[in-house]
């Protein structure tokens, strides 16, 4: 794929992710899959690396890049068949929430172990009634003296086995106006009162989700992440790096099928020629491979306005971007399993796992629905529906 937009800089990082995914590829993620256990070690020689903290600010151990950079180490994680899904939490949203708003001593405490991989962080923001919508999330932090007591639900929450902690979006009331608004609070896996229970998913992934139980978890004051008044500035600030990175795991894995089927197609062969050679195969695989790139460079744009600090332009482009990509990803694994036909299904080509899983790109961590209602008003300038 063309990368003509990118910094010398960037190529390099990328053709070095890409070498490390290739050791590692498909063949090592389903085997982890099957044995129900994480890819430690992909996590462990990419933080070794310097990629999982890649974002991070430099004082505390990061690499002092931002998401233009994190997105390039998914993206061919994913390219090569080995996404790591946890990037998109622990390092993306919750390294940059603390990065951007924590105080010195949750930096000092948190950041240093994200960037080397050392520490995972899970986040908690969909409840079973409220989806991802803020404004009815219903977990609930109260003061009691000088600490906090968190209670409520939180599902589909990745991850939360292996996390040392959980970043969860909870809701304070405003002492002025008595209104509710939300909050960020740090909550370590062992603290009395949290607990986990796993969601039966068909889903096949490392990564398990869980539903969590807030049950009057007691937090000392420094557990609210930055200012109690900046609530939603802050939790936006981690959205907007959770989209981008949502589209580059659905760009990479659109990219891995595409490749799978490509290579299909050159060299399988049922008359005189490779079936790549007929346009109803060849055409919808081009046009697989111009989505992918579209998608891409929405991509690009909104990393590039979050990390020249356009919080605005960065949610309006990432919000696109995780669509486009969630779209392409979908179509071309699909198209990627048509052109295989039945080989498309079998164990040893790989595929067929990934028409469940590329639709977590459509679903996670917003719907395409939203982001369209997002678009419809905030671009457009359309009344809301709701």
């Amino acid at each position: 794929m063309s990368t003509v937009l990118e910094t010398e800089e960037h190529r390099a990082l990328r053709d070095a992710v890409a070498a490390l995914g290739k050791r590692y590829g498909r063949d090592y993620m389903t085997g982890v899959i099957r044995e129900g256990s994480h890819p430690r070690e992909l996590w462990s020689e990419a933080a070794k690396l310097g990629y999982l903290g890649v974002n991070l600010p430099e004082e505390y151990g990061g690499g002092g890049g931002g998401m233009a950079e994190l997105s390039i180490v998914l993206e061919e994680l994913g390219a090569a068949g080995s996404p790591l899904l946890m990037m998109v939490v622990s390092p993306a949203i919750c390294g940059t929430v603390i990065a951007r708003f924590g105080t010195e001593a949750q930096k000092r405490r948190w950041l240093p172990g994200l960037a080397d991989g050392g520490v995972t962080m899970a986040f908690g923001i969909t409840e079973p009634d409220a989806g991802s919508n803020s404004h009815r999330i219903t977990t609930t932090a109260r003061r009691d003296g000088e600490e906090w007591l968190l209670t409520g639900r939180k599902v589909f929450v990745s991850g939360v086995d292996i996390a040392d902690a959980t970043l969860v979006v909870g809701r304070t009331e405003d002492a002025r106006t008595g209104t509710l608004k939300p909050c960020l609070f740090i909550v370590p896996r062992e603290t009395p009162g949290f607990g986990r229970t796993p969601i039966d998913m068909e889903l096949q992934a490392p990564e398990k989700q869980f539903e969590l139980v807030l049950d009057d978890v007691r937090l000392p004051a420094e557990a609210l992440v930055g200012d109690e008044d900046a609530g939603l500035l802050q939790l936006f600030a981690g959205l907007n790096p959770e989209r981008i990175m949502t589209a580059a795991f659905g760009i990479g894995m659109g990219r891995y099928a595409l490749g799978k089927a490509v290579e299909y197609a050159r060299t399988r062969q049922v008359w005189k020629t490779p079936i790549g050679a007929h346009q109803a195969i060849a055409h919808p695989l081009a046009t697989a491979h111009i989505d992918l790139e579209l998608a891409r460079l929405m991509m690009q744009k909104a990393a590039r306005l979050y990390d020249d600090g356009d919080d605005v332009g960065a949610g309006e482009a990432a919000s696109m971007a995780k669509y486009a990509a969630g779209e392409a990803c979908v179509s071309a694994v699909d198209q990627a399993v048509h052109t295989l036909g039945g080989n498309g299904l079998t164990r040893e080509y790989g595929l067929a796992s990934l028409v469940t899983a590329a639709r977590v790109a459509r679903i996670a961590p917003v719907s395409r629905e939203m982001i369209l209602n997002y678009v419809s008003h905030q671009s457009l300038g359309l009344p809301k529906s709701y």
